[in-house]
């Protein structure tokens, strides 16, 4: 897991070419016309989700997991915690759904925060539960960038 300023991306360019594309999508699109919805970048390989949601209570949320994917979540608007743990052995309350490459958990976990400017890199191994409250409803405007690993 990895959790920075958007100014600093460019340290994490070299991890993977797609990573790096990535970026540079995010840096190159005018993400404030960017409307609410998924589109593809790079085939199935880039893809890239603009979402506007409303944050939510812990217990109304799941970790999650990808297998398929990297996420890149580049916080535009507005702020929320994000519930992070390792995996490592814990049973899903939802089985893997490899259409939509994930599985859900329900287990202890520590926080960040991210912040309008901020962006976090969640690899496989790294469960993560998006979109809680820091202290009171908020909205968020965010895009994740869907990596193929």
């Amino acid at each position: 897991m990895v959790l920075d300023k958007i100014e600093n991306s460019k340290k994490y360019w070299k991890l993977t070419e797609r990573i790096s594309r990535a970026f540079d999508y995010i840096h190159s699109t005018n993400l404030e016309e960017l409307k609410p919805g998924k589109y593809e970048v790079e085939n199935e390989d880039i893809i890239a989700i603009m979402s506007e949601y409303e944050t939510k209570d812990k217990d109304e949320c799941y970790l999650e997991a990808h297998r398929k994917y990297i996420d890149i979540q580049y916080m535009l608007k507005g702020t929320e915690l994000i519930g992070i743990t390792f995996q490592a052995g814990q049973t899903p309350t939802k089985p893997y759904d490899e259409t939509d490459d994930y599985e859900l958990y329900k287990e202890e976990s520590s926080f960040i925060k991210l912040a309008p400017g901020n962006f976090a890199i969640f690899f496989p191994e790294d469960l993560h539960m998006p979109g809680l409250r820091t202290t009171g409803p908020g909205q968020v405007r965010k895009l994740i960038m869907k990596v193929r690993v």
